[in-house]
C-alpha cells in the first residue's frame, strides 16, 4: 500500500472521528481497552495448555518445575498425580475466562458500531434537512436516501465493525503470537513471517477489485433507488405506457452488478482462510513428526505441540479476520467517502439557539434590482426587477411559463438568495442570518401539495405533534379552506387516512387540504403558487373569496394562469420573458 493511500485513509477515519460525539468517543477508548483484556485472556489460555497437557503425559517434570512450586505449597501438594486436579480446573477457568470475555467484547463491539451508525445516520438526516432551498433542488433525492439508509449501513457493516474487528485482531494476533515465542520461538517465528507473507500477497493481488467493486457498489446502488423511485412515483404513466418492462431492466441493470460486486468481496474477504488452515495443519503434522524424532519422543512432544495447535486455533482465525476486516473496508471505501459528504454538509447559525422571533414587518416588501440565475453558465431568470409589496395588500402575479413567477416568489420565502440585489422588509435587509426570522411570517401553498400518509387532521397540522394539535383551529381552516363540511360527511372525519401522497383524495381535495394547511399556521403573509389550479371554478371562487374576507394585516401573494383567479387582487404584477415588469389593476391587466 502505497503512503498517499494510507494517509487518505488515515484522514477518512479521523474525519469521521469527528462527527463522533464524546462519548461514543469515550465508549471506543473503552473497548480498545477490553480488547487489550480479551488479548491477555486469550495468552493465558493458551499458556496454560503447556502445564495442562504436560501434567497428563509427565506429571513428574511439571511437578518439578519451578514456576509451579508456589501452587505446589498452598495446595499441600505431595504427589506429583495431585496436581492434575487443581491444573484441570485451573484450565478450564482459563478457557472459559477468555469465552465470557470474548463474549463480552463480541457484545460490546456490535451494540457500539450500531449505536454509532443510528448516530450517524441521524445527523445525515438533520444536516440534509437542514440545507438550503438551491441544494435540495441541485442534486437527486434518491442519493440523499440512499445515503441515509443503505450507505449508513455499510459503513457500519462495512467499516466500523471491520475496523473495529481489525484492531481486535491485531491485538490478539500480537498476544498470541507472543505466547508461541515463548512456547517455540523457531516455530513461531516461521509461521508470523509465512503466514505474514501469504496475507501480504492476497491483499497486493486483491486491492484494485475491491476498490473497482467498492466504485460499483457506491454508484449502482444510488441508480436502484433512483429507479424505484422513478418507477414507483410515476406508476399510472408506467401502467398506462405498458414500460414495466423497461423500469424492470433498468432495475437489473443497476442490481445485479452491485451484487456480483458484493458477492465478489465476499468471496475475496473469506477465500485465504481456506488455504491457510490447510497450511498451518500441514506446519503443525510435519512440526509433530520432527519432534517425535528427537530425545524425549512423544511425550515431551504432546505439551508444546498442544500448545501450538491451540495458538494456532486462535492465531488463524485472527489472521484471517484481520484481513477479512481490510477487504471490508476497503470494499466499502465509496460508500463511506459519500457518507462523509453528506456528515460534512455545513449546518446554520441558529442551529441550537432558542426559537428566532420573527423579524418586524408593519409596512412592505421592497424587490430592488433583483436579478437571479440558478448557475454562473446558465441563463438569468429574473433580471433588475424593481416591486415594492404593501403590507395587508392582495398581490396577484401572472406571466408565460418560464417568466419566473414561482421563482420571484422563492426569493421573497428566503428559499433562494438572490444573484444580485436585494430583499428589503421594513428598511431591513434579508439576509442569511434572517431568513429564518422572515420564513416565520409565511405561509405557502404550491401546485403540488404534498400529503403524508396520516389522518386529515395531521395533513392540517403538517409537522405538529399529535398529541399538540389544536383541533378547534384544524376544523376553522378547513371551513375556510371550503372543504369542512365535506371532511365532516366521511365516516372518520378529521381522522381519515389520506394513504400515500393522499391518492384517496381527488386534486382538487389534495389541494384545499393544503390551502387549510396554510391558514392553520396563522401566518400574516400567505403565498398561493397556482394553489387553486386543481379546483373547479365554482370552488375556487368561494376559497378565493375566503382569502379575501382574511384579516386586513395579511398579505396575500398569488401566481395564477387564470386571470380571473386575481380579480379579487388589489393590484396585479405581471412578469414578462424579456425580464421587464408591468404592475396594473386587474383591469388594466385585461385590456392589454
Amino acid at each position: 500500500m502505497s503512503n498517499s493511500k494510507f494517509i487518505n485513509k488515515s484522514s477518512l477515519l479521523k474525519d469521521l472521528w469527528h462527527h463522533l460525539s464524546k462519548r461514543r468517543q469515550n465508549q471506543f477508548r473503552l473497548l480498545l481497552i477490553l480488547m487489550i483484556i480479551a488479548s491477555l485472556s486469550e495468552i493465558i489460555s493458551v499458556g496454560a495448555v503447556l502445564p495442562f497437557l504436560g501434567i497428563l503425559t509427565a506429571p513428574e517434570q511439571v511437578y518439578e518445575q519451578q514456576f509451579i512450586q508456589p501452587l505446589i505449597q498452598i495446595l499441600e501438594i505431595t504427589e506429583p498425580n495431585q496436581l492434575i486436579l487443581p491444573l484441570t480446573i485451573l484450565f478450564i477457568i482459563a478457557a472459559l475466562l477468555a469465552g465470557v470475555i470474548r463474549l463480552t467484547l463480541l457484545y460490546a463491539m456490535t451494540r457500539l458500531s450500531h449505536a454509532t451508525g443510528a448516530d450517524l445516520s441521524i445527523n445525515i438526516y438533520r444536516r440534509t434537512l437542514y440545507q438550503k432551498y438551491a441544494v435540495h433542488v441541485s442534486r437527486n433525492s434518491s442519493e440523499v436516501i440512499n445515503g441515509i439508509i443503505t450507505k449508513t449501513s455499510t459503513v457500519i457493516n462495512g467499516i466500523l465493525s471491520p475496523l473495529l474487528n481489525l484492531v481486535s485482531s491485531i491485538i490478539m494476533i500480537i498476544g498470541v503470537t507472543g505466547a508461541l515465542f515463548i512456547i517455540n520461538t523457531t516455530v513461531a517465528l516461521f509461521a508470523s513471517i509465512g503466514f505474514g507473507l501469504l496475507y501480504w500477497l492476497i491483499v497486493c493481488y486483491t486491492r484494485s477489485q475491491l476498490t473497482e467493486n467498492s466504485q460499483i457498489i457506491a454508484y449502482k446502488s444510488n441508480l436502484m433507488i433512483k429507479v424505484l423511485q422513478e418507477g414507483l412515483g410515476g406508476i399510472r404513466d408506467v401502467l398506462i405506457d405498458g414500460t414495466q418492462q423497461f423500469y424492470c431492466q433498468l432495475y437489473r441493470n443497476a442490481d445485479l452488478p452491485l451484487r456480483r460486486a458484493s458477492g465478489d468481496n465476499i468471496f475475496i474477504s473469506g477465500s485465504p482462510r481456506y488455504v491457510l488452515e490447510a497450511i498451518g495443519m500441514t506446519l503443525i503434522a510435519g512440526l509433530a513428526y520432527l519432534m517425535t524424532l528427537q530425545e524425549g519422543g512423544v511425550v515431551t512432544a504432546i505439551p508444546i505441540l498442544g500448545a501450538l495447535a491451540l495458538g494456532a486455533q486462535r492465531l488463524l482465525p485472527a489472521l484471517q479476520q484481520a484481513y477479512g476486516s481490510y477487504s471490508t473496508i476497503k470494499g466499502s471505501k465509496s460508500s463511506f467517502e459519500d457518507v462523509l459528504h453528506l456528515l460534512g454538509q455545513p449546518l446554520p447559525e441558529y442551529i441550537g439557539q432558542s426559537l428566532l422571533k420573527p423579524i418586524t414587518f408593519e409596512k412592505e416588501v421592497k424587490i430592488r434590482n433583483l436579478s437571479f440565475r440558478y448557475t454562473e453558465d446558465s441563463p438569468w431568470v429574473l433580471k433588475n426587477i424593481n416591486l415594492t409589496l404593501k403590507k395587508g395588500a392582495q398581490i396577484g402575479f401572472i406571466g408565460a411559463t418560464g417568466s419566473g413567477k414561482s421563482t420571484l416568489l422563492d426569493i421573497i420565502m428566503g428559499l433562494l438568495s438572490p444573484t444580485d440585489g436585494e430583499v428589503i422588509i421594513d428598511q431591513q435587509s434579508l439576509t442569511d442570518q434572517s431568513r429564518r426570522a422572515w420564513q416565520a411570517h409565511i405561509s405557502h401553498v404550491p401546485q403540488n401539495i404534498y400529503l403524508s400518509d396520516s389522518t386529515i387532521e395531521e395533513n392540517i397540522a403538517f409537522g405538529v405533534a399529535k398529541e399538540k394539535i389544536d383541533h378547534q383551529r384544524v376544523k376553522k381552516a378547513a371551513q375556510q379552506a371550503k372543504i369542512g363540511e365535506l371532511i365532516e360527511q366521511w365516516k372518520d372525519g378529521y381522522q381519515t387516512l389520506v394513504g400515500e401522497r393522499g391518492v384517496r383524495l381527488s386534486g382538487g381535495q389534495r389541494q384545499r387540504i393544503g390551502i387549510a394547511r396554510a391558514l392553520y399556521k396563522q401566518a400574516n403573509i400567505l403565498i398561493f403558487d397556482e394553489a387553486t389550479s386543481a379546483l373547479d371554478n365554482e370552488t375556487e371562487h368561494e376559497v378565493m373569496e375566503a382569502i379575501k374576507n382574511l384579516s386586513k394585516k395579511i398579505t396575500v401573494l398569488i401566481i395564477a394562469h387564470r386571470l380571473t383567479t386575481l380579480k379579487g387582487c388589489d393590484y396585479i404584477i405581471k412578469l414578462n420573458k424579456d425580464h421587464t415588469a408591468h404592475i396594473g389593476s386587474y383591469e388594466e391587466v385585461i385590456d392589454e
